[in-house]
């Protein structure tokens, strides 16, 4: 009965030591690991190319890196105190399974933010326009992206809608075109017109001088002649420059006496 306590205490007493070698070891690779993960992290997101990738995606790409690392590191001290690698990544890639179905709207708006901020279709600060919703880009999150619209309203949309969807970026470029559409009667005079509009056009400090203004006939509408101005200006004076020139036509049309026509019809009785 001796022998069998002592030879179970022996037994208890090189469990206890192997499995406390093993845990000082699993806590030293754990302090390592974790030093390792800052440093390296930290390493990434301070490359030259790294920097080039916009704010959000920096976020984005060094969470995931973390993440990752993590996990591998979780891995490795469970194996050290005798988790089997096998069933550990088994039991792992079951919960991630139930979270992926549990998650489905979520994981696919990340892979959206993923989308956008890898393929950078408009960035914070761009006027954009995706078919239902038109505002600036406030915010390009892990989910959602943040619009303020012209009213000042907070608009969000999931990143899976907005990165599947027809973007129309108006600040992508410096410059923009803009085009109005004037109608005067039948019997005006089109050259006096052309020249009324044209003159108006390069009179306006914020119209660019090349391309130069643009002024033609075209079309021959039902009750009006419709003529098209074209000028190019910067995008940020886009709609400085519709209203200006809205306005002063109708003030300059009245004093050279060029009517703008109501719609008529004309009946006859028999």
């Amino acid at each position: 009965m001796k022998e069998f306590l002592n030879s179970i205490l022996t037994k208890i007493g090189e469990f206890v030591t192997d499995f406390g070698f093993r845990l000082l070891g699993a806590i030293i690779v754990l302090l390592l690991g974790i030093i390792f993960i800052r440093w390296f992290t930290k390493f990434i997101t301070k490359g030259k190319g790294f920097q080039k990738v916009s704010k959000n995606a920096q976020i984005l790409i060094s969470n995931l890196l973390k993440g990752l690392l993590y996990v591998v590191l979780f891995i490795t001290i469970a194996s050290m105190v005798g988790v089997p690698a096998a069933s550990l990544i088994a039991i792992l890639s079951s919960c991630g399974l139930a979270i992926g179905l549990a998650l489905q709207g979520g994981l696919s708006n990340i892979a959206g933010g993923i989308i956008i901020c890898c393929t950078k279709p408009f960035e914070v600060g761009d006027f954009i326009d995706d078919g239902s919703h038109s505002g600036t880009v406030k915010d390009i999150g892990l989910f959602y992206t943040t619009l303020t619209t012209g009213d000042n309203k907070k608009v969000v949309i999931p990143n899976a809608t907005i990165s599947n969807a027809s973007i129309v970026d108006a600040s992508a470029y410096e410059t923009r075109r803009l085009d109005l559409d004037f109608s005067v009667a039948y019997d005006s005079d089109i050259e006096l017109v052309k020249e009324t509009l044209s003159s108006l056009a390069s009179a306006h400090e914020l119209v660019l001088k090349d391309p130069a203004p643009f002024v033609r006939l075209a079309e021959q509408g039902d009750s009006a002649l419709k003529f098209k101005l074209r000028v190019w200006v910067k995008s940020s004076d886009y709609w400085t420059v519709n209203f200006d020139l809205l306005e002063a036509s109708k003030k300059v049309f009245d004093k050279r006496g060029i009517e703008i026509p109501f719609p008529q019809i004309e009946v006859r009785q028999k």
